[in-house]
């Protein structure tokens, strides 16, 4: 098989990558499931705009003390920049933001932001995005969507990518030539046993850019989402309370109904609080109480919310539902540059897989879908800048003579990208401990 770019993933920031790239290109976009089953899909809160230059400074330091001022700053830069560009162009794919009554665009405000600068779509604003994106990539013929596609491995040879081996949907192993490979392929919540992502979504990008040698960033910046639903069922994916939801008024109790933090405090700090008074209290879950929002704007504003919690027994207008902190979001991933390339030729990285430090150690609410999109939009420039390749020839003939031996026991190769990704997360977290202990 042959294409001009191998895109891994079809959220937010693969899909928009292939929709920057000039129509003229060959684009293949796999994913291991179905098309939908991303987390860009289940993102409800919203997405970051840079409303005036008077926001500027504040939405900056925002991002910045959230992350614990372990961001890259010019990527904090080039994100808050880039803001209004990128939502010109979902408007233009047709997404529909919330609007006043006078048809401007409607902002709110989420835990950690000094301001009101985060537009939104109900309480499925991932959604609203990505779905959109998804059904104009369906109208591109140069976009070929290959559902059920896992990624195997990464064809290279001297720090170069020439291609992939994937498994198509009918189990067979293929061989793929891409003249750029991108890596779009998602978080790592399904390592763990609590997490509000997919349960397929496991790091294997990580793991093979560990097998290739490929930089990694921040591997151990792993992100917990204080509230999430809070159910008893092991099997089940955390289903997340958004930000907005204490942004708009919320407030959290202990086991007696007392109110005991603030609830806009960034995440990991919140996080930290809840976990406090679960051991205070001796309970597996706190409080979260909704009815301090009018009830008109509860069910306009966050509907699935509303629904989920009815769907497990409680009546949000009327009684306090049971959360608990959840993995949720990864900072960490393949070190990237400022227009999303990797250490490795010929390779890209975006969406959660890549770092480019933005977030720090600790992702402000919001940030992560314009992350996402802002920099899945500047590598797509930057492939289309380069020249044509001059050994094409040459590096088709690697691709086709690669063996694939090594793939005849799978089971055993995932298993071992499972520990390659997790045993780099547990080195990295002792090396900071011991970073912070000398």
């Amino acid at each position: 098989m042959k294409t001009d770019i191998l895109i891994v993933g079809s959220g937010c920031s693969g899909l928009y990558c292939a929709l920057q790239l000039p129509q003229e290109k060959q684009i293949m976009v796999i994913t291991k499931s179905d098309l939908e089953s991303n987390d860009s899909f289940l993102a409800q809160g919203g997405m970051c705009m840079l409303k005036s230059e008077d926001d500027y400074d504040s939405y900056f330091e925002d991002t910045m003390r959230a992350g614990h001022y372990e961001n890259d700053k010019k990527s904090v830069e080039i994100m808050i920049r880039s803001s209004v560009d990128v939502v010109k162009d979902l408007i233009g794919y047709g997404v529909d933001f919330e609007r006043d009554e006078n048809g401007e665009l409607l902002f709110t405000r989420e835990g950690a932001h000094s301001a009101k600068r985060i537009l939104f779509h109900e309480d499925i604003t991932g959604k609203e995005i990505t779905s959109k994106l998804l059904a104009e990539a369906k109208k591109r013929e140069n976009i070929t969507l290959y559902p059920y596609t896992r990624l195997v491995d990464l064809i290279c040879q001297e720090n170069d990518c020439y291609g992939a081996v994937l498994r198509m949907e009918n189990g067979s192993l293929e061989k793929v030539y891409a003249e750029q490979t991108v890596l779009a392929c998602g978080g790592i919540g399904g390592l763990y046993r609590h997490s509000t992502n997919f349960r397929h979504l496991t790091g294997d990008a990580l793991a093979l850019a560990i097998r290739h040698g490929v930089e990694l960033k921040d591997i151990n910046y792993v992100q917990v989402h204080p509230t999430t639903f809070y159910s008893e069922k092991e099997e089940d994916r955390s289903f997340l309370i958004s930000e907005s939801v204490r942004g708009e008024g919320a407030k959290l109790y202990d086991k007696n109904g007392n109110r005991f933090v603030d609830e806009l405090l960034p995440r990991d700090l919140l996080t930290e609080k809840i976990h406090e008074q679960m051991k205070k209290d001796g309970t597996m879950h706190v409080w979260e109480d909704l009815r301090t929002i009018p009830e008109h704007e509860l069910r306009t504003h966050f509907p699935n919310i509303v629904a989920h919690c009815q769907e497990m027994g409680y009546d949000v207008t009327k009684e306090c539902i049971p959360v608990v902190p959840a993995q949720h979001y990864f900072m960490g991933g393949i070190r990237v540059d400022h227009v999303s390339h990797t250490s490795m030729d010929h390779l890209y990285a975006v969406g959660e897989t890549a770092c480019n430090g933005v977030h720090g150690r600790n992702r402000l609410a919001s940030n992560s879908l314009l992350e996402s999109l802002v920099f899945a939009k500047r590598a797509a420039e930057d492939m289309q800048a380069k020249q044509p390749e001059k050994n094409a020839g040459r590096r088709a003939d690697v691709v086709s003579n690669a063996s694939l031996v090594r793939y005849e026991d799978m089971t055993a190769f995932e298993e071992e990208n499972r520990r390659l990704v997790q045993e780099a997360i547990r080195q990295a977290d002792e090396a900071d401990s011991k970073r912070k202990a000398g």
